[in-house]
């Protein structure tokens, strides 16, 4: 590698130049877009060990091997979003980030790829607040992600990041119940279905796709120059 190449290395590394644009990066952006719709309509099923509250008299009662294993194996359906999310703003940076969101928001508008439709009466969805957020949270994360990230900045990163987006997007929710009339039980539903456990694995793979993004994109800086 010449020191050309490695003096604008360490200067994209470590004082967060933007990359500049080119058709590399818009094709790039495409593709970021891409990878936002596609995750919007992906479930993983995730399962790991968790001790529940009623552990205790579970274990008193007369039950077998299998219905223990079964007890303590927490099995939850997950849509890796708002991940994809904080990997597009570590890889493409601040600029290209939002510039990924707000397509995917206009689009949405033409086409069914938000998850429950698409068209501008999804405005008054439930769920469109916590879209409407990953700009602000985008925005975020791509200032704090110019300085060299560490290991407690990308995780500083990834929960104000993604509290950020539950809290916008709850106060939408409100908002449009507000509008909708709707009763009371119905928004606590909502609230507790899209911003209950769904927090902590956001911000468990939103840290994943941050070092991830982060790590590909020096290589990324490196072959579009």
């Amino acid at each position: 590698m010449s020191k050309r190449v490695e003096k604008q290395l360490d200067s994209f590394k470590y004082k967060g130049e933007p990359i500049r644009i080119t058709l590399g990066t818009l094709v790039m952006t495409g593709f970021c877009v891409l990878l936002i719709i596609v995750a919007t309509f992906t479930q993983l099923t995730i399962k790991h060990p968790y001790l529940p509250l009623d552990t205790l008299t579970f274990l008193s009662q007369d039950v077998t091997d299998s219905q223990i294993l079964h007890h303590f194996i927490k099995s939850y359906k997950y849509i890796p979003q708002i991940p994809i999310v904080f990997f597009i703003v570590a890889l493409m940076g601040r600029k290209f980030g939002i510039l990924a969101i707000v397509s995917y928001i206009i689009l949405g508008f033409f086409f069914p790829i938000f998850a429950l439709g698409g068209g501008i009466s999804y405005l008054f969805e439930y769920g469109f607040g916590y879209i409407l957020a990953f700009i602000p949270a985008v925005f975020f994360a791509g200032t704090i992600l110019k300085t060299k990230p560490d290991f407690l900045r990308i995780f500083l990163i990834s929960i104000i990041g993604v509290v950020i987006i539950h809290i916008l997007g709850v106060l939408y929710m409100l908002f449009v119940s507000t509008l909708r009339h709707a009763p009371m039980d119905l928004v606590m539903s909502w609230i507790f279905s899209q911003s209950g456990i769904q927090v902590f694995y956001d911000i468990f793979f939103s840290f994943l796709a941050i070092y991830l993004g982060r790590q590909l994109r020096k290589l990324l800086w490196i072959v579009m120059c």
